[in-house]
């Protein structure tokens, strides 16, 4: 053996690099794929890497390859992971260009749900994943690196190897039957293609943002005579109608309601919309509805943010109303909130509540509601108000669910102290997948019953409402894959009954036949709806 020289690696060695590498291809990119045939099925790349170790060695031309292969590989593992807590959340692939600011945003809610400690916890382990997964291919490569034969056959085989990956578009087999794979090549090849196709539309998304016929637009809105309040329902989907093990507590809480404010003289429209976005990203939600624009992911919402269209408030402002936000889950500066026509935003720390958090949640539903009315709906201001309220007690974890108070007794929150300590915790809660959609089910359920008790609590003076969710939980959740949420307009028949060409139905209960209605298209129905004819064109 020559001085310097390693030894050659024993045989687990040799194995058990193999079945890293293996391990790093095999691993598939959504739920559906931990099955048994992808599992056992030979993938090619894993030859080809192996073949290519074995003709680099461990010279600096090899020490390079390994590196530029490691960092690959590290990548590719980390992506699929990503796709796969991202089919589980969101029920959709991770965009690596759109999606990285998602990473801030699941840090936030888990230091939200369970604390920072174990927010940082969660940083550090994913940290620590990230530098084994790392060390074990470098490892590996450097494994079959040490079996370098003699003459140029490897390099060749790797060639060959490498050169037949894309041919291999669909699994196929040895004559003895071993299936073989280029799963990683296919995964390769396709976000490729998707991080392309992202730019691409993003070109052509801030070229359409200024093609808006209703820009500038004078006169619009200028039939509605009273206070329009926008409000979001989190997580809440049509699964409350459709799917038996919600609608069996949901749809008796909406009668209940309905003929409630039928007795308080509102009348009320629902139907379907389709939703952005599921299982979370609300503010994509928001930002279609608002803006008139598809914003299914983050880099469609900040381009329509960076292009200067003009929202529903935007024109809610040159049609003299005050504009606001109330957004209880804002808890950090939000400087993109100048740019979505809010004259005033009012986060967490500005309702005035000092009783304990829900976990992730701030404050109670109806506690928000009343902090609305007090902060913007006074009386102390002449002008009408055109606001956006999210409602955020039915955001995951779901845990625990308060009960609905009388509207005196709210006083600064801290009436809700109690319940906000009941019950399990939500790391003992989401070991169990049905107790985890009992929680949701009660949650959805709460925040029904608030909101139907706040429109009847200014049934004298109702304002306009506009409730709609803002996309369906997790479908593992939601048991329903579905984008589509309900959507209510409430308050005097001279407003609701503008609605009518929307194709809603009289209730809170829609039609199950309804055609959901995109939601990007609401911005310019009710502009139109709520502007006299030829104003803005005919209604929508």
């Amino acid at each position: 053996m020559n001085a310097g020289a390693q030894p050659r690696p024993a045989l687990f060695q040799i194995l058990l690099a193999a079945a890293a590498i293996w391990l790093a291809l095999v691993l598939p990119e959504s739920p559906g794929g931990l099955n048994a045939a992808t599992l056992l099925a030979f993938p090619l790349e894993l030859l080809a890497l192996l073949l290519l170790a074995m003709a680099t060695g461990r010279g600096p031309a090899g020490r390079t390859v390994r590196l530029i292969a490691t960092l690959f590989m590290t990548l590719l593992i980390l992506l699929k992971l990503a796709d796969l807590a991202m089919h589980e959340v969101l029920g959709r692939t991770f965009n690596p260009i759109a999606d990285l600011p998602l990473i801030d945003a699941s840090v936030r809610v888990v230091a939200g749900s369970f604390g920072v400690a174990a927010s940082t916890f969660a940083v550090l382990l994913a940290m620590a994943l990230i530098l084994g997964i790392s060390f074990a291919l470098w490892w590996s490569l450097g494994v079959w690196s040490r079996l370098a034969p003699p003459g140029p056959w490897p390099a060749v085989a790797a060639l060959a190897a490498i050169a037949l990956l894309p041919a291999q578009a669909a699994p196929t087999s040895f004559g003895w039957g071993l299936p073989v794979a280029t799963d990683t090549t296919r995964f390769v090849i396709e976000r490729t293609a998707l991080a392309r196709r992202t730019l691409a539309d993003l070109r052509q998304f801030r070229q359409a943002v200024f093609n808006d016929p209703l820009t500038d637009t004078p006169g619009l809105l200028n039939a509605v005579d009273r206070d329009v309040l926008v409000i979001f329902l989190e997580s809440y989907g049509r699964t409350s109608f459709d799917t038996p093990f919600y609608a069996e507590t949901h749809l008796p809480t909406m009668r209940r309601a309905e003929a409630d404010l039928a007795y308080a003289g509102l009348a009320v429209r629902s139907g379907f919309l389709t939703s952005p976005t599921q299982g979370g990203q609300s503010w994509l939600a928001h930002a279609s509805f608002a803006n008139g624009l598809w914003a299914n992911d983050q880099s469609r919402y900040l381009a329509s943010l960076a292009s200067g269209r003009q929202t529903l408030f935007h024109h809610a402002q040159r049609a003299g109303f005050r504009t606001a936000a109330v957004m209880p889950a804002i808890t950090r500066p939000w400087p993109e909130s100048r740019r979505m026509g809010f004259d005033l935003v009012l986060a967490a720390g500005d309702l005035g509540y000092r009783g304990k958090r829900f976990n992730w949640v701030t404050m109670p539903d109806q506690f928000t509601l009343a902090a609305g009315d007090r902060l913007l709906r006074d009386g102390t201001d002449p002008r009408r108000l055109f606001a956006q309220i999210a409602l955020i007690s039915s955001h995951a974890p779901w845990v625990p669910v308060p009960s609905v108070l009388e509207w005196d007794e709210l006083g600064d929150g801290r009436v809700f102290d109690a319940m906000a300590e009941a019950g399990d915790p939500p790391r003992v809660v989401w070991r169990d997948r049905d107790r985890v959609r009992q929680q949701y089910r009660l949650a959805i359920d709460y925040v029904l019953q608030t909101v139907a008790a706040y429109a009847l609590l200014n049934a004298d003076d109702p304002p306009f409402m506009i409730v709609l969710g803002d996309h369906q939980a997790a479908a593992s959740i939601a048991l329903d894959e579905r984008r589509e949420v309900p959507i209510h307009v409430i308050g005097p028949e001279g407003m609701v009954g503008r609605t009518a060409n929307w194709g809603l139905t009289q209730g809170l209960i829609p039609s199950e036949r309804m055609e959901p209605i995109p939601m990007e298209e609401m911005r310019d129905m009710i502009l139109r709806t709520f502007s006299d004819p030829g104003v803005a064109g005919p209604p929508a």
